[in-house]
């Protein structure tokens, strides 16, 4: 059973406090994901926004865009509206964007280190939906979690996240608190699922950041 909801539920007070530490190389992580998006892009659509820590960066960087979250925590939605205030910008949806209609005509559909939560089937599933929502020249960027992709690899992945937290001074209960989240992890190998977006007919499908497990990847709508 994939119990991430009640999991992101359970830790959403404790989330944002231990992000930055959690996430060796954050800044250009998250660099490398906005900018991919068209310095004119009108209508960008993050999915798992969780507590907007994301989405404060996207409105930063497109302060004219209206930007629509979506996610299924509403322990997460109540941080990120907190965070980013009733701008009419901004629309908050509670949803599981798996089985929910995405919005339609996007200029860009980001994602920052959610998909990794979904079995395999669901994020192949979900790419036409993401295609189809987005305008022509749309583009889809997901800012993520990748597999190792072989067993060596993936526990020298762990062992460099572990070192990379621990140098940036997280507590080891900081650690145990993020490795409990983990437990609900669903990672796959980065060429998978590149592969998976050129079947779901993005074009210039690339990876654009890469750090151990961590990845940015992009393709565009055509």
């Amino acid at each position: 059973m994939n119990n991430t909801r009640a999991v992101f539920d359970a830790t959403a007070a404790s989330y944002d406090r231990d992000r930055m530490l959690l996430l060796p190389g954050h800044e250009a992580f998250y660099a490398a994901a906005l900018e991919q998006i068209s310095a004119d892009a009108g209508r960008i659509v993050e999915l798992g926004a969780g507590s907007g820590f994301f989405s404060a960066m996207l409105r930063a960087a497109f302060p004219a865009a209206h930007l629509h979250l979506v996610d299924f925590s509403q322990s997460m939605l109540d941080l990120a509206r907190q965070r980013l205030g009733d701008d009419p910008r901004f629309t908050y949806t509670l949803a599981d964007y798996t089985v929910e209609p995405l919005p339609p005509a996007c200029d860009a559909i980001v994602s920052s280190l959610s998909i990794h939560h979904l079995e395999d089937e669901h994020k192949r599933a979900i790419l036409p939906l993401i295609f189809a929502a987005l305008k022509p020249d749309g583009v889809f960027i997901n800012a993520d979690q990748v597999a190792g992709p072989t067993p060596a690899l993936e526990i020298i992945y762990q062992q460099h996240w572990l070192d990379g937290v621990r140098a940036l001074g997280a507590t080891e209960q900081q650690i145990a608190d993020s490795l409990y989240r983990q437990q609900e992890d669903r990672r796959t190998p980065l060429d998978l699922q590149l592969a998976w977006m050129r079947d779901a007919g993005f074009t210039d499908v690339d990876c654009w950041y890469k750090s151990s497990s961590f990845a940015v990847f992009a393709g565009i709508r055509a």
